[in-house]
């Protein structure tokens, strides 16, 4: 299967479209159905011109719990920043979330080895009030940072609630952090519990994450309670004034958990940037935001419900885990998995098809990497339960799309999603109602002011641009943390167009009001002044067998740009000219001459973030001449070493 950018490649049924939450919510606050494009297009126009009665609608239809909305919605609606949302309103992130049939199964872990671990509501209730009842005992206060050092297990939902439950903020960071790109994080926000795993399973090997628990214990002085979950074994042993999950959590505690209700914009989660670039950048979420936003992206975008099985491949480390986890607020079940996803056998089709995935999560590397590998689940796995899959963390390449149609399933949403950590949520995203077109994002968030603008901030259709939103909505951060004067927050996101959020992403909205994402604004290539995404030159470049993966920068040259291309080869290919030719070749015809590479190289591997994501601005600093500040945000950082070695060349 092939096409062109745009072609429909899935439509839903009437029926189907006219069944959605999407539909059901636009019949009751706009008076119609979503049953088409521009029906949507009208919804969404709508949703961004009335923020209050939109956002006021959400927290009725999705049944936010709490005391709530109040008779004000939103404060001060023409700054950004510094709009207020929900003054009036209280509520608890946590007592949303666990609310419903204590009998329902709401948890299903599956790790690298042994059996799933499953928990019903009221299990996860009872096991959420003995840590609340804990953390109260141990001091915690509204406010108070709980951090989790933690692979993506039980227990790191169970104590996020508990965090939640009292008014705590959490934070956390994934095992396979290093000491430096941890302590870069938690330093910045002195926690007062840290929570660590005694190690973690990846691709059939233990890691041990203890002595690195230790470093930390001791570089954090604002740290009073280590406390150590036993995943590995059952009694490992512990650092100096460490003490095991079981130990900590009150013997005799509630069995129900008590929910402090705080006003809408009280902290939930911190947050981090990359740090590829200096320090993270600490970014503060609110719970009402996080809350009300999740409920809308669940509910409306990805029709989720009662019933339904919701997957993200993620680490704790990745805001997709929060994203994952805020789906038992609709009353879905939440489905983790820890481990190696790729490994020979399909871990990840496997676990969907036993457990009934309705709703499966991953990256567009996962994807594009199932594709390379040739696997069709769709042909030996019962993924009949499959209604949706999501996308995110990098453009979906169109010939991925063609990939999960003809190898997953042919009648399924697939919704390539695109926000961000900044924003805990998505700027566009998937739509139950609407078409699936090739290379395309379905279609900007409700109530999300949405547009592609040039230079001057204009807004442009059919063109490349910069992504802004013009209008606050309630996902913003409500801080950066140590940012008293709003500076750094500011100069994140508002410099640019004074007023507007510029996200940093080039963008284009096509004529069918879809998004295509064409890379990061600061990697655009721009030989002899040509701009183009380096999402496009991948999409291109992974087509071929020989290539397992790839990156691309322009290096400033001879009072331009050229580009080099460094590609990573499959097993037992090797870079000669033909295939050099080949691929020059090849983009010549599907970009333009000026973004032909000057130079294609092989390297072992590529760099990229703990989160999985290309760092094209640390090898382009290299190839410049210019420090990499901060290469404990990598997960490999051993991987700028052959780009040094290559600059010395060049």
């Amino acid at each position: 299967m092939s096409g062109a950018f745009g072609d429909i490649l899935w439509t839903p049924s009437p029926e189907r479209a006219a069944g959605t939450r999407l539909s059901r919510f636009a019949d009751q606050v706009w008076g119609r159905p979503v049953d088409g494009p521009a029906a949507y297009a009208d919804l969404q126009a709508w949703s961004v011109a009335n923020p209050a009665v939109f956002w006021q609608s959400v927290w009725t239809f999705c049944g936010v719990v709490g005391d709530g909305p109040g008779d004000e919605i939103l404060r001060h609606a023409d700054r950004m920043p510094g709009a207020v949302w929900f003054p009036e309103a209280r509520l608890n992130y946590a007592e949303n979330l666990l609310q419903g049939d204590g009998a329902k199964e709401v948890l299903v872990f599956q790790g690298e080895e042994g059996d799933p671990r499953r928990l019903t509501r009221a299990e996860l209730r009872a096991q959420t009030a003995r840590v609340a009842a804990a953390l109260t005992a141990a001091g915690v206060a509204p406010g108070d940072r709980v951090v989790g050092f933690l692979p993506n297990i039980p227990e790191a939902v169970i104590a996020m609630l508990a965090a939640a439950s009292v008014g705590a903020v959490w934070s956390s960071c994934s095992p396979d952090f290093g000491v430096q790109g941890v302590l870069d994080r938690f330093g910045q926000i002195a926690p007062k519990v840290l929570l660590t795993a005694d190690g973690y399973r990846y691709g059939g090997k233990t890691h041990d994450s203890l002595a690195t628990a230790r470093l930390l214990h001791e570089d954090l002085p604002s740290v009073e309670h280590l406390v150590v979950v036993p995943f590995l074994t059952a009694a490992p042993s512990l650092p100096p004034g460490a003490v095991l999950w079981d130990d900590f959590l009150a013997a005799d505690g509630p069995a129900e958990p008590t929910y402090r209700r705080l006003p809408f914009d009280h902290p939930l989660f911190i947050m981090y940037s990359s740090g590829t670039t200096g320090l993270p950048k600490c970014m503060v979420h609110g719970a009402g935001g996080t809350l009300l936003q999740h409920l809308k992206e669940h509910q409306l975008h990805c029709d989720l419900g009662p019933g339904d099985r919701l997957f993200y491949y993620t680490t704790c480390g990745w805001m997709m885990w929060n994203w994952l986890v805020s789906g038992l607020a609709s009353g879905a079940a939440v489905m983790l998995y820890d481990g190696h996803a790729l490994r020979p056998e399909p871990v990840l089709w496997d676990f969907a098809a036993r457990e009934g995935f309705t709703v499966f999560g991953t990256s567009a590397r996962y994807l594009a990497a199932c594709q390379k590998t040739g696997l069709a689940p769709g042909r030996t796995h019962d993924l009949s339960s499959l209604r949706c899959v999501l996308s995110t963390g990098s453009p979906l390449a169109p010939e991925t799309f063609d990939y999960v149609y003809a190898d997953v399933k042919a009648d399924l949403q697939l919704s390539s999603i695109s926000g961000g950590t900044d924003i805990i949520s998505c700027f566009a995203l998937g739509n139950p109602a609407l078409p699936v077109r090739r290379g395309e994002l379905q279609s900007r968030g409700l109530g999300m002011a949405v547009e592609v603008v040039d230079g001057t901030g204009q807004p442009v259709t059919s063109a490349k641009g910069e992504l802004v939103c013009r209008r606050p909505f309630p996902s913003m951060p409500l801080s950066f943390w140590n940012d008293p004067d709003g500076s750094r927050y500011h100069r994140a996101y508002f410099d640019r167009f004074p007023g507007i959020w510029c996200h940093g992403d080039f963008a284009e909205i096509t004529p069918s009001d879809g998004l295509i994402i064409h890379g990061r604004s600061d990697t655009v290539l721009n030989p002899g002044g040509v701009r183009i995404g380096t999402a496009e030159i991948y999409r291109i470049v992974e087509q071929f067998s020989e290539i397992r993966e790839s990156l691309v920068v322009g290096q400033t040259w001879q009072g331009d740009v050229r580009v080099i291309l460094f590609v990573v080869l499959s097993a037992g290919s090797g870079l000669d000219g033909d295939l050099a030719d080949r691929v020059k070749s090849r983009l010549k015809q599907e970009t333009s001459p000026r973004h032909v590479p000057a130079l294609i190289l092989a390297v072992p591997e590529i760099p990229r973030t703990l989160s999985g994501k290309l760092v094209e601005l640390a090898v382009r600093n290299i190839l410049e001449g210019r420090p990499v500040d901060n290469a404990d945000a990598l997960a490999n950082p051993g991987a700028l070493d052959v780009f040094r070695k290559i600059a010395e060349t060049l």
